[in-house]
Protein backbone atom coordinates (compact mmCIF):
# COMPACT_ATOMS: atom_id res chain seq x y z
CA UNK A 1 0.00 0.00 0.00
CA UNK A 2 1.12 3.64 -0.62
CA UNK A 3 1.43 6.64 2.12
CA UNK A 4 -2.46 7.79 1.74
CA UNK A 5 -3.38 11.24 1.40
CA UNK A 6 -6.52 10.62 3.36
CA UNK A 7 -7.71 8.43 5.97
CA UNK A 8 -11.62 8.09 6.68
CA UNK A 9 -13.97 6.32 9.32
CA UNK A 10 -11.29 6.65 11.92
CA UNK A 11 -12.33 6.11 15.19
CA UNK A 12 -10.44 8.78 17.96
CA UNK A 13 -10.33 9.06 21.33
CA UNK A 14 -12.68 11.44 22.67
CA UNK A 15 -9.57 13.29 23.83
CA UNK A 16 -8.29 14.04 21.55
CA UNK A 17 -11.57 15.32 19.70
CA UNK A 18 -12.64 18.67 20.00
CA UNK A 19 -15.76 19.84 22.20
CA UNK A 20 -18.45 20.62 19.21
CA UNK A 21 -17.54 17.43 17.81
CA UNK A 22 -20.69 15.47 17.05
CA UNK A 23 -21.65 12.29 18.73
CA UNK A 24 -23.58 8.92 17.16
CA UNK A 25 -25.34 6.33 19.21
CA UNK A 26 -22.27 4.24 19.12
CA UNK A 27 -19.96 6.92 20.26
CA UNK A 28 -17.89 9.91 18.90
CA UNK A 29 -18.40 10.54 14.77
CA UNK A 30 -15.50 9.16 12.70
CA UNK A 31 -13.13 11.45 11.38
CA UNK A 32 -11.23 11.35 7.97
CA UNK A 33 -8.18 12.70 8.26
CA UNK A 34 -6.09 14.22 5.20
CA UNK A 35 -2.49 13.78 5.43
CA UNK A 36 0.66 16.03 3.08
CA UNK A 37 4.12 15.96 3.20
CA UNK A 38 4.16 14.11 6.22
CA UNK A 39 1.55 15.76 8.43
CA UNK A 40 -1.95 15.78 9.42
CA UNK A 41 -3.62 18.89 7.43
CA UNK A 42 -7.41 18.56 8.36
CA UNK A 43 -9.67 16.39 10.60
CA UNK A 44 -13.39 16.64 10.23
CA UNK A 45 -16.35 14.56 11.12
CA UNK A 46 -17.14 12.07 8.18
CA UNK A 47 -20.26 13.13 6.54
CA UNK A 48 -21.96 11.61 3.39
CA UNK A 49 -20.14 14.47 0.89
CA UNK A 50 -17.66 12.93 -1.77
CA UNK A 51 -14.52 11.81 0.00
CA UNK A 52 -11.36 14.42 -0.56
CA UNK A 53 -9.01 12.15 -2.01
CA UNK A 54 -9.50 10.27 -5.26
CA UNK A 55 -9.45 6.04 -4.58
CA UNK A 56 -5.54 5.81 -4.87
CA UNK A 57 -4.74 7.61 -2.04
CA UNK A 58 -8.14 7.22 0.18
CA UNK A 59 -7.17 4.22 2.97
CA UNK A 60 -10.90 3.35 4.72
CA UNK A 61 -9.93 2.18 8.04
CA UNK A 62 -13.41 1.16 8.22
CA UNK A 63 -14.08 2.09 11.97
CA UNK A 64 -10.85 0.90 13.90
CA UNK A 65 -9.36 2.84 16.77
CA UNK A 66 -6.53 5.25 15.92
CA UNK A 67 -3.78 6.87 17.94
CA UNK A 68 -1.21 9.49 17.74
CA UNK A 69 2.30 8.10 18.31
CA UNK A 70 3.30 6.26 21.53
CA UNK A 71 4.81 7.79 24.40
CA UNK A 72 6.51 5.09 26.76
CA UNK A 73 7.31 7.14 29.60
CA UNK A 74 9.37 4.99 32.30
CA UNK A 75 11.72 2.28 31.02
CA UNK A 76 15.09 0.93 32.19
CA UNK A 77 16.97 0.32 28.63
CA UNK A 78 20.29 -0.02 30.49
CA UNK A 79 18.99 -3.12 32.34
CA UNK A 80 16.92 -4.68 29.65
CA UNK A 81 16.77 -8.17 28.60
CA UNK A 82 19.22 -9.46 31.20
CA UNK A 83 17.31 -12.27 32.79
CA UNK A 84 17.86 -14.73 30.53
CA UNK A 85 21.87 -15.11 32.18
CA UNK A 86 20.90 -14.82 35.52
CA UNK A 87 19.95 -17.67 38.00
CA UNK A 88 16.99 -17.82 40.37
CA UNK A 89 16.11 -13.98 41.78
CA UNK A 90 14.71 -14.19 44.93
CA UNK A 91 11.30 -12.28 44.47
CA UNK A 92 10.76 -8.49 45.93
CA UNK A 93 12.64 -4.69 44.59
CA UNK A 94 15.70 -5.29 46.87
CA UNK A 95 16.51 -8.61 46.19
CA UNK A 96 16.28 -7.56 42.19
CA UNK A 97 18.17 -4.56 42.82
CA UNK A 98 20.92 -6.89 44.45
CA UNK A 99 20.84 -9.18 41.05
CA UNK A 100 20.69 -6.46 38.93
CA UNK A 101 24.33 -5.05 40.84
CA UNK A 102 25.72 -7.84 40.53
CA UNK A 103 25.23 -8.75 37.16
CA UNK A 104 26.19 -4.85 36.54
CA UNK A 105 29.53 -5.70 36.96
CA UNK A 106 30.01 -7.51 33.51
CA UNK A 107 28.50 -5.19 31.50
CA UNK A 108 30.41 -3.69 28.33
CA UNK A 109 29.64 -1.06 25.78
CA UNK A 110 28.62 -3.89 23.50
CA UNK A 111 26.30 -5.77 25.51
CA UNK A 112 24.45 -2.15 26.72
CA UNK A 113 24.21 -1.15 23.23
CA UNK A 114 22.64 -4.32 21.91
CA UNK A 115 20.50 -5.09 24.25
CA UNK A 116 18.76 -1.23 24.00
CA UNK A 117 18.98 -1.65 20.60
CA UNK A 118 16.76 -4.30 20.56
CA UNK A 119 14.29 -2.68 22.91
CA UNK A 120 14.67 0.57 20.68
CA UNK A 121 13.47 -1.81 17.72
CA UNK A 122 10.41 -3.11 19.76
CA UNK A 123 9.45 -0.10 20.48
CA UNK A 124 9.66 1.16 17.01
CA UNK A 125 7.26 -1.36 16.09
CA UNK A 126 4.95 -0.88 18.78
CA UNK A 127 4.48 2.52 17.68
CA UNK A 128 6.39 4.50 20.14
CA UNK A 129 7.61 8.10 19.21
CA UNK A 130 9.08 9.23 22.33
CA UNK A 131 10.61 6.89 25.44
CA UNK A 132 12.03 8.25 28.39
CA UNK A 133 15.07 5.36 30.11
CA UNK A 134 16.18 5.13 33.84
CA UNK A 135 20.17 4.95 33.87
CA UNK A 136 21.15 3.11 37.24
CA UNK A 137 24.15 5.69 38.28
CA UNK A 138 24.91 4.63 41.69
CA UNK A 139 28.72 6.30 41.93
CA UNK A 140 28.97 10.46 42.77
CA UNK A 141 32.52 10.77 40.58
CA UNK A 142 31.98 8.91 37.21
CA UNK A 143 29.69 8.65 34.66
CA UNK A 144 27.97 5.39 34.39
CA UNK A 145 28.89 3.44 31.08
CA UNK A 146 24.94 2.86 30.25
CA UNK A 147 24.44 6.24 30.74
CA UNK A 148 27.38 7.38 27.25
CA UNK A 149 26.08 4.58 25.42
CA UNK A 150 22.43 5.56 25.66
CA UNK A 151 23.60 9.44 24.83
CA UNK A 152 25.19 7.89 21.61
CA UNK A 153 21.52 5.85 21.38
CA UNK A 154 19.90 8.57 21.80
CA UNK A 155 21.36 10.50 18.87
CA UNK A 156 21.32 7.49 16.32
CA UNK A 157 17.71 7.13 16.83
CA UNK A 158 16.59 10.90 16.41
CA UNK A 159 13.88 11.28 14.14
CA UNK A 160 12.51 7.99 14.61
CA UNK A 161 12.63 7.83 18.51
CA UNK A 162 13.02 10.67 20.76
CA UNK A 163 15.13 8.75 23.74
CA UNK A 164 15.56 10.92 27.07
CA UNK A 165 17.35 9.53 29.74
CA UNK A 166 17.54 9.79 33.49
CA UNK A 167 20.08 9.93 36.14
CA UNK A 168 18.34 6.57 38.09
CA UNK A 169 20.96 8.13 41.71
CA UNK A 170 20.72 6.81 44.95
CA UNK A 171 19.18 9.90 46.90
CA UNK A 172 22.07 9.72 49.82
CA UNK A 173 24.55 10.96 46.82
CA UNK A 174 22.67 14.17 46.89
CA UNK A 175 23.20 14.63 50.93
CA UNK A 176 26.05 17.19 50.21
CA UNK A 177 24.63 20.52 48.25
CA UNK A 178 27.76 20.38 46.20
CA UNK A 179 28.06 17.16 45.10
CA UNK A 180 24.50 17.15 44.49
CA UNK A 181 25.54 20.05 42.07
CA UNK A 182 28.10 18.56 40.47
CA UNK A 183 26.12 16.01 39.62
CA UNK A 184 23.12 17.61 38.00
CA UNK A 185 26.05 19.61 36.41
CA UNK A 186 27.33 16.45 34.66
CA UNK A 187 23.47 15.22 33.71
CA UNK A 188 22.76 18.54 31.98
CA UNK A 189 26.41 18.47 30.02
CA UNK A 190 24.71 15.57 28.19
CA UNK A 191 22.50 17.43 26.36
CA UNK A 192 18.53 18.70 26.46
CA UNK A 193 17.25 14.97 26.61
CA UNK A 194 18.72 14.69 30.00
CA UNK A 195 16.94 14.52 32.97
CA UNK A 196 17.89 14.57 36.75
CA UNK A 197 16.34 11.90 38.85
CA UNK A 198 16.84 10.29 41.93
CA UNK A 199 15.69 6.61 43.52
CA UNK A 200 13.58 7.58 46.74
CA UNK A 201 12.69 5.00 49.10
CA UNK A 202 11.97 4.57 53.04
CA UNK A 203 15.47 2.06 52.95
CA UNK A 204 17.29 5.63 51.94
CA UNK A 205 14.84 8.43 53.22
CA UNK A 206 16.91 11.66 53.80
CA UNK A 207 14.47 14.50 52.86
CA UNK A 208 17.47 17.39 53.04
CA UNK A 209 18.99 15.48 50.34
CA UNK A 210 15.85 15.18 48.31
CA UNK A 211 15.70 18.92 48.32
CA UNK A 212 19.14 19.39 47.03
CA UNK A 213 17.98 17.62 44.39
CA UNK A 214 15.65 20.76 43.26
CA UNK A 215 18.13 22.68 44.57
CA UNK A 216 20.59 21.84 41.62
CA UNK A 217 18.06 20.84 38.86
CA UNK A 218 16.88 24.18 39.22
CA UNK A 219 20.23 26.05 39.15
CA UNK A 220 20.87 23.89 36.12
CA UNK A 221 17.85 24.44 34.17
CA UNK A 222 17.10 20.64 34.51
CA UNK A 223 13.40 18.52 34.84
CA UNK A 224 13.61 16.48 38.10
CA UNK A 225 11.81 12.52 37.15
CA UNK A 226 11.84 10.78 40.83
CA UNK A 227 11.38 7.34 41.38
CA UNK A 228 9.43 7.41 44.37
CA UNK A 229 7.58 5.49 47.40
CA UNK A 230 8.09 2.27 45.12
CA UNK A 231 6.93 0.34 48.13
CA UNK A 232 3.53 -0.54 49.92
CA UNK A 233 5.18 0.79 53.11
CA UNK A 234 2.39 3.21 54.55
CA UNK A 235 4.79 5.24 56.59
CA UNK A 236 6.58 6.02 52.96
CA UNK A 237 6.61 9.86 52.59
CA UNK A 238 8.33 10.68 49.55
CA UNK A 239 5.32 11.92 47.09
CA UNK A 240 3.91 13.97 49.86
CA UNK A 241 7.64 15.67 50.66
CA UNK A 242 8.38 16.39 46.93
CA UNK A 243 4.79 18.18 46.77
CA UNK A 244 6.14 20.06 49.75
CA UNK A 245 9.35 20.60 48.27
CA UNK A 246 7.77 21.92 44.79
CA UNK A 247 5.46 24.25 46.60
CA UNK A 248 8.06 25.69 49.04
CA UNK A 249 10.80 26.07 46.27
CA UNK A 250 8.88 27.16 43.41
CA UNK A 251 10.09 25.11 41.44
CA UNK A 252 9.65 25.88 37.35
CA UNK A 253 10.54 22.79 35.73
CA UNK A 254 8.22 19.87 35.32
CA UNK A 255 8.39 16.56 37.97
CA UNK A 256 7.50 13.57 37.07
CA UNK A 257 6.93 10.68 40.16
CA UNK A 258 6.77 7.20 39.24
CA UNK A 259 5.21 4.68 40.97
CA UNK A 260 3.93 6.29 44.16
CA UNK A 261 2.73 2.58 45.26
CA UNK A 262 2.80 3.68 48.62
CA UNK A 263 0.13 5.67 48.10
CA UNK A 264 -2.34 2.66 48.22
CA UNK A 265 -1.05 1.33 51.52
CA UNK A 266 -2.07 4.65 53.58
CA UNK A 267 -4.91 5.20 55.26
CA UNK A 268 -7.39 6.83 52.48
CA UNK A 269 -7.69 10.14 54.15
CA UNK A 270 -4.11 10.54 54.30
CA UNK A 271 -3.46 9.48 51.15
CA UNK A 272 -6.08 11.92 49.02
CA UNK A 273 -4.52 15.17 51.40
CA UNK A 274 -1.50 14.15 49.19
CA UNK A 275 -3.19 13.87 46.39
CA UNK A 276 -4.70 17.34 47.02
CA UNK A 277 -1.44 18.60 47.45
CA UNK A 278 0.25 17.59 44.32
CA UNK A 279 -2.71 18.73 42.25
CA UNK A 280 -1.83 22.37 41.76
CA UNK A 281 1.60 21.23 41.16
CA UNK A 282 3.89 20.72 37.98
CA UNK A 283 3.80 17.29 38.57
CA UNK A 284 2.75 13.94 36.31
CA UNK A 285 2.23 10.66 37.96
CA UNK A 286 3.47 7.58 35.94
CA UNK A 287 1.96 4.20 37.12
CA UNK A 288 3.41 0.92 36.06
CA UNK A 289 1.50 -1.81 36.11
CA UNK A 290 3.07 -4.96 34.92
CA UNK A 291 6.08 -4.65 36.73
CA UNK A 292 4.53 -3.48 40.24
CA UNK A 293 2.13 -6.16 39.85
CA UNK A 294 5.05 -8.83 40.08
CA UNK A 295 7.09 -7.13 42.25
CA UNK A 296 5.13 -5.60 44.92
CA UNK A 297 4.01 -8.04 47.63
CA UNK A 298 6.23 -10.58 46.05
CA UNK A 299 7.30 -13.56 48.46
CA UNK A 300 8.13 -17.06 47.51
CA UNK A 301 5.28 -19.62 48.10
CA UNK A 302 2.35 -17.28 48.63
CA UNK A 303 -0.37 -15.81 46.32
CA UNK A 304 0.04 -11.61 47.08
CA UNK A 305 -2.71 -10.21 48.29
CA UNK A 306 -2.01 -6.45 47.38
CA UNK A 307 -1.73 -4.67 43.61
CA UNK A 308 1.10 -2.21 44.26
CA UNK A 309 -0.40 0.19 41.84
CA UNK A 310 -0.96 4.10 42.48
CA UNK A 311 -3.92 5.83 42.98
CA UNK A 312 -4.44 6.42 39.35
CA UNK A 313 -7.80 7.10 39.44
CA UNK A 314 -8.24 9.32 42.31
CA UNK A 315 -5.33 11.25 40.88
CA UNK A 316 -7.66 11.69 37.25
CA UNK A 317 -10.30 12.93 39.53
CA UNK A 318 -8.07 16.07 40.35
CA UNK A 319 -6.66 16.51 37.76
CA UNK A 320 -2.82 15.32 37.64
CA UNK A 321 -1.72 14.32 34.74
CA UNK A 322 -1.54 10.51 34.97
CA UNK A 323 0.76 8.30 32.11
CA UNK A 324 1.04 4.39 32.15
CA UNK A 325 4.70 2.73 30.88
CA UNK A 326 6.38 -0.38 30.73
CA UNK A 327 9.31 -0.15 33.34
CA UNK A 328 11.41 -2.88 33.43
CA UNK A 329 11.25 -5.83 30.35
CA UNK A 330 12.42 -9.20 31.06
CA UNK A 331 15.16 -8.19 33.78
CA UNK A 332 15.39 -9.57 37.50
CA UNK A 333 12.69 -6.56 38.45
CA UNK A 334 10.16 -8.02 35.53
CA UNK A 335 9.98 -11.06 33.47
CA UNK A 336 7.43 -10.23 30.81
CA UNK A 337 7.05 -6.83 28.95
CA UNK A 338 7.68 -6.38 24.56
CA UNK A 339 7.87 -2.19 25.04
CA UNK A 340 4.88 -1.72 24.02
CA UNK A 341 2.54 0.45 26.18
CA UNK A 342 -0.60 -0.97 25.44
CA UNK A 343 0.36 -4.10 26.62
CA UNK A 344 1.12 -2.21 30.00
CA UNK A 345 -2.13 0.01 30.19
CA UNK A 346 -4.06 -3.39 29.14
CA UNK A 347 -2.50 -4.90 32.64
CA UNK A 348 -4.15 -1.49 34.24
CA UNK A 349 -7.68 -1.88 32.62
CA UNK A 350 -7.56 -4.84 34.72
CA UNK A 351 -5.83 -4.40 37.48
CA UNK A 352 -7.37 -0.66 38.27
CA UNK A 353 -10.77 -1.53 36.59
CA UNK A 354 -10.65 1.73 34.70
CA UNK A 355 -13.56 2.24 32.43
CA UNK A 356 -13.84 3.45 28.88
CA UNK A 357 -9.88 3.04 28.28
CA UNK A 358 -9.78 3.57 24.93
CA UNK A 359 -11.92 7.13 25.12
CA UNK A 360 -10.65 8.06 28.64
CA UNK A 361 -7.29 6.70 29.38
CA UNK A 362 -5.33 6.03 25.87
CA UNK A 363 -3.96 9.30 26.11
CA UNK A 364 -2.05 8.14 29.20
CA UNK A 365 0.15 6.22 26.12
CA UNK A 366 0.55 10.00 24.26
CA UNK A 367 1.24 12.70 25.78
CA UNK A 368 4.65 13.78 26.19
CA UNK A 369 3.72 16.55 26.73
CA UNK A 370 3.03 15.41 30.63
CA UNK A 371 6.85 14.79 30.23
CA UNK A 372 8.89 18.16 29.96
CA UNK A 373 8.01 22.09 31.03
CA UNK A 374 6.72 22.93 28.09
CA UNK A 375 3.20 24.26 28.80
CA UNK A 376 -0.11 21.78 29.11
CA UNK A 377 -2.46 22.53 26.26
CA UNK A 378 -5.14 20.49 24.13
CA UNK A 379 -4.44 17.97 22.50
CA UNK A 380 -4.32 18.02 18.59
CA UNK A 381 -3.82 15.85 15.82
CA UNK A 382 -3.97 18.82 13.23
CA UNK A 383 -0.32 20.12 12.22
CA UNK A 384 1.14 17.43 13.86
CA UNK A 385 3.41 14.85 12.56
CA UNK A 386 1.17 11.88 10.72
CA UNK A 387 2.68 9.05 13.43
CA UNK A 388 -0.23 7.23 13.71
CA UNK A 389 -1.15 3.61 15.20
CA UNK A 390 -4.22 2.19 13.51
CA UNK A 391 -5.38 -1.08 15.38
CA UNK A 392 -6.86 -3.50 12.54
CA UNK A 393 -8.31 -5.87 14.47
CA UNK A 394 -9.83 -3.99 17.94
CA UNK A 395 -12.86 -1.60 18.41
CA UNK A 396 -13.05 0.91 20.99
CA UNK A 397 -15.23 -0.99 23.22
CA UNK A 398 -12.81 -3.72 23.95
CA UNK A 399 -9.51 -2.45 22.98
CA UNK A 400 -6.95 -2.54 24.09
CA UNK A 401 -7.97 -6.32 23.46
CA UNK A 402 -6.93 -7.20 20.02
CA UNK A 403 -4.60 -4.85 19.82
CA UNK A 404 -1.37 -6.85 18.43
CA UNK A 405 -1.74 -6.64 14.86
CA UNK A 406 -1.57 -2.79 13.89
CA UNK A 407 -0.65 -0.74 10.83
CA UNK A 408 2.42 2.28 12.38
CA UNK A 409 2.70 4.97 10.44
CA UNK A 410 5.36 7.35 10.35
CA UNK A 411 5.27 10.88 8.84
CA UNK A 412 2.23 8.99 6.77
CA UNK A 413 4.64 6.10 5.71
CA UNK A 414 3.82 2.59 6.43
CA UNK A 415 6.75 1.14 8.65
CA UNK A 416 6.31 -2.85 6.64
CA UNK A 417 3.99 -4.60 4.46
CA UNK A 418 0.79 -5.20 5.95
CA UNK A 419 -2.83 -6.02 4.90
CA UNK A 420 -4.50 -2.66 4.75
CA UNK A 421 -8.13 -3.78 5.64
CA UNK A 422 -9.27 -4.46 8.64
CA UNK A 423 -10.68 -7.87 9.52
CA UNK A 424 -14.10 -6.94 9.61
CA UNK A 425 -16.25 -3.45 9.40
CA UNK A 426 -15.88 -2.02 12.95
CA UNK A 427 -19.00 -0.91 14.61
Amino acid sequence: MKAPVCIVNARLPRWLLPPAWPATAGGPALAELTLADGRITGMTPMTDRAPTAPDSGRWDVMGAPVLPGLVDAHTHLDKTLTLPRMGQVQPGLLAAIDAMMTDRAGWTEADVRERAGRALGWAWQAGCVHMRSHVDWWEADSTPLAWEVLAGLSAEWRGRIHLEQVSLIKLPLFRDLAQARRLAARVAATGEHAVLGAFVHSSNWDAEALRHVFIAAAETGLDVDLHVDEELNPDARGLAATASIVRETGFGGRVVCGHTCALAAQPEKEALATLDAVAPLPITLITLPITNLLLQDAATGRTPRLRGLTLVREARERGIPVLVASDNVQDPFCRVGSYDPVEALAAGVLAAQLGDPFDEWSDSLCRSDWLRRTPLSAPSLVGAAADLVIFMDADAWGWPSRASRRVVLRSGIPLSPFSPQPERLHP
